[in-house]
């Protein structure tokens, strides 16, 4: 649905994107992630035609970017960072341009406006003048716009900036929808929501493509072994550590103290689960044990290994 082929961008001598190649499949949520000044909002700007690339090619929906941009405008619903708005209008007003500028008739504009208010939480704010409304509500306008006219594609850029945590989950279950009936690319820099909304994310910083795959794949590239996270009360943060790096499997453990409770962090040799081990140990000692669990390697230690090796090579 979204095909990038060495695309590149250069604003004078800045570099924003390089060489850059991608593919979005048909259907689904694609989180498009990285730093601030990674090169997200210039590539999503690009692929809805509001920018030209330096070089490199982009389609969406098959329609080339440079040749076919208003055929790629048709099929593409976009969400910025920063929602322009026009804050005279009413919300329904301007949803009701908007529709028309997209050749939309009447009757159609009506069952839009009426569809995407229901799905979007605008019920009694639908008549409010947009100047009015808070910065979630008029994130909520925006997308609400982004999606009236039913787009093949949907590109959002950090959609739930300004929204209460109520409406993020909101948000969140939106997005999953309509990942169900369109391709959908969510452009964000906040791991937790990427990690909760998308099915596959592609990593980008210094304007290149550093990692692609599932969340799951992503993590098992990290190569990171899980850790046993434990609290125990008895004895003295040594003592405690000694004991515990002598269970069979354990490769490290490191210790410190909260309101006389010894936190352990024991990171396992592979494929050894050392939790059993642990809980033995507490009990032929005596100690108390309020806490114990398997912490798993996280997006965010991915995304931190990947954007610190790509500083480490530079551009």
């Amino acid at each position: 649905m979204i095909c990038v082929k060495n695309l590149t961008k250069r604003y004078g001598s800045l570099l924003a994107v390089d060489d850059i190649s991608f593919d979005v499949d048909r259907g689904g949520v694609v989180g498009f992630l990285g730093p601030n000044g990674a090169g997200k909002s210039t590539t999503i700007r690009i692929l809805t035609c509001f920018q030209p690339a330096s070089s490199g090619s982009a389609t969406v929906a098959g329609y080339d970017v440079f040749r076919d941009s208003m055929a790629v405008r048709r099929r593409v619903g976009y969400l910025p960072e920063s929602t322009p708005l026009y804050p005279e209008m009413r919300a329904r007003e301007y949803l009701d341009f908007r529709g028309k500028l997209r050749g939309m008739s009447r009757a159609d504009r009506l069952d839009a406006i009426k569809r995407v208010t229901e799905r979007c939480w605008l019920g009694e704010f639908i008549d409010r003048p947009i100047g009015n409304l808070s910065k979630g509500m008029k994130q909520r306008v925006g997308l609400a716009d982004a999606i009236m006219h039913d787009p093949q594609v949907v590109i959002l850029d950090e959609p739930t900036i300004g929204l209460d945590p109520t409406q993020i989950r909101e948000t969140r279950k939106l997005i999953k929808e309509l990942g169900e009936h369109h391709t959908v690319l969510l452009s964000s820099h906040i791991l937790h929501e990427v990690e909760q909304t998308c099915s596959k994310l592609i990593i980008i910083a210094a304007g290149r493509i550093v990692a692609s795959g599932t969340p799951t794949e992503l993590r098992a590239q990290l190569g990171a072994k899980a850790r046993v996270i434990a609290e125990v009360r008895g004895a003295g943060e040594q003592d405690i550590q000694k004991h515990a790096g002598e269970i069979a499997g354990v490769e490290r453990v490191d210790v410190s103290s909260n309101n006389g409770w010894v936190r352990l962090a024991i990171e396992p040799q592979a494929e050894c689960d050392v939790r059993e081990g642990l809980f033995q140990l507490t009990a032929a000692q005596g100690w108390s044990l309020r806490e114990l669990r398997l912490e798993g390697a996280t997006l965010e230690d991915f995304f931190v290994k990947v954007i610190a090796e790509q500083g480490q090579h530079g551009r």
